[in-house]
C-alpha cells in the first residue's frame, strides 16, 4: 500500500513536469501517508468492529499476521499516525494553497 501511494505521488509529480527536489518532496509526502494509510487499517482492523468498517475485522489477527499495531499497541500506532501525517503536511508547506487538496486529502 505505502509503495503504490508513494509511486502515485512519484508518478503525478513526473507528469507534471516537476523538479526533481519537488519530485522527492512528493515521493517522501507519498512514503509518509502510505505507511499512515497501512497503520491506520491496521488500527482499524484490531480496534473497531464489522460494523463501523463495512468489512469483517480481526482479519491480521486471525491470520496470525503481525503488524506493527499488534507488536506496539494501539496506543503507539495513534501517535505514530499523528506523526507521519503530520510530516507529510510539513512537506507540502512550501506549495501553500496549491497543495490544499493533497492535505485534505491525507487529513
Amino acid at each position: 500500500t505505502g509503495a503504490l501511494i508513494r509511486f502515485a505521488c512519484e508518478a503525478g509529480a513526473t507528469l507534471a513536469g516537476a523538479r526533481s527536489d519537488d519530485m522527492e518532496r512528493l515521493a517522501e509526502f507519498g512514503s509518509a501517508i502510505g505507511l499512515a494509510f497501512q497503520l491506520a487499517d491496521d488500527l482499524l482492523d484490531l480496534t473497531a468492529d464489522a460494523r463501523q468498517m463495512g468489512k469483517a475485522t480481526g482479519k491480521d489477527a486471525a491470520a496470525g499476521k503481525g503488524t506493527l499495531v499488534a507488536l506496539h499497541g494501539a496506543d503507539w500506532a495513534r501517535k505514530q499516525l499523528d506523526g507521519l501525517v503530520g510530516q507529510a503536511h510539513a512537506l507540502l508547506e512550501p506549495y501553500g494553497e496549491k497543495a490544499a487538496l493533497l492535505k485534505a486529502a491525507s487529513t
